[in-house]
């Protein structure tokens, strides 16, 4: 039982580093500077993953069915298109945002280093605009984000198997650790985006807007491929 449990521990790992994962994550976090919470957002994501992961499997293996497969393929089409709109929201925001970066010092004698942005800016550039706050709490766009990539994709796959389980508790340990190792692989892959684009953030400007365009492109690349492989090529829709 344990090294059944550590096996869906380590698949939860893997699972988290699968391309519509990565790309989905990478536009979330390509606007973060700090580590912290870049790592919080791959977390939150793990966290959203895991619940729709527990509330899905423990249907599958409490009515013993498994999901239809135009379901299946629904949602992953809905994978699809959310990538889609992650990854122009990042193109949208360098387009739309004069961004680049500042080491300033709050009134309170922190200082660190932010991105500023002066699409709204007339004239000079003013200091003041530098004074700013730091939202903290639920990163509620990485819980859906995950959420969605819950209901669909292989971690489906991996549900509908357990239906063959015999035991109810063993089945749901599983799902439970499999969603651990996804958190857990999420923060750390964050936590790798994060270094470099904070890194570019703090020496060149266009580096790191090259960094993000990047992820932008990549993530609207694997969402195209996703809803071109379902809409035209198993449904024959264009």
């Amino acid at each position: 039982m344990l090294s059944a449990l550590f096996l869906g521990f380590l698949i939860g790992l893997q699972h988290a580093l699968e391309a519509d994962h990565v790309a989905a994550v990478a536009s979330i976090v390509s606007g973060e500077r700090k580590l912290g919470s870049a790592i919080r957002h791959g977390a939150v994501w793990g966290v959203g993953h895991t619940l729709t992961l527990l509330l899905l499997g423990g249907i599958v293996v409490l009515a013993g069915q498994a999901i239809p497969e135009i379901w299946a393929q629904s949602l992953e089409l809905l994978v699809g298109v959310m990538l889609l709109v992650l990854g122009l929201a990042v193109l949208r925001r360098l387009w739309r945002d004069k961004v680049h970066f500042h080491l300033h010092r709050h009134a309170d004698g922190v200082t660190h280093l932010h991105a500023h942005k002066h699409e709204a800016d007339e004239g000079p550039h003013d200091a003041r605009h530098h004074e700013h706050e730091h939202p903290a709490g639920l990163p509620l766009r990485s819980l859906a984000v995950g959420m969605m990539h819950g209901f669909a994709g292989s971690a489906a796959l991996i549900l509908l198997a357990l239906a063959s389980v015999t035991s109810t508790s063993m089945a749901l340990g599983y799902i439970l650790v499999f969603g651990i190792g996804s958190i857990v692989g999420m923060a750390l892959l964050s936590a790798v985006i994060a270094v470099p684009l904070g890194y570019t953030a703090g020496l060149f400007t266009w580096a790191n807007r090259a960094l993000q365009s990047a992820v932008g492109l990549v993530t609207i690349g694997v969402g195209g491929f996703i809803v071109y492989g379902i809409a035209v090529a198993d449904w024959g829709l264009i």
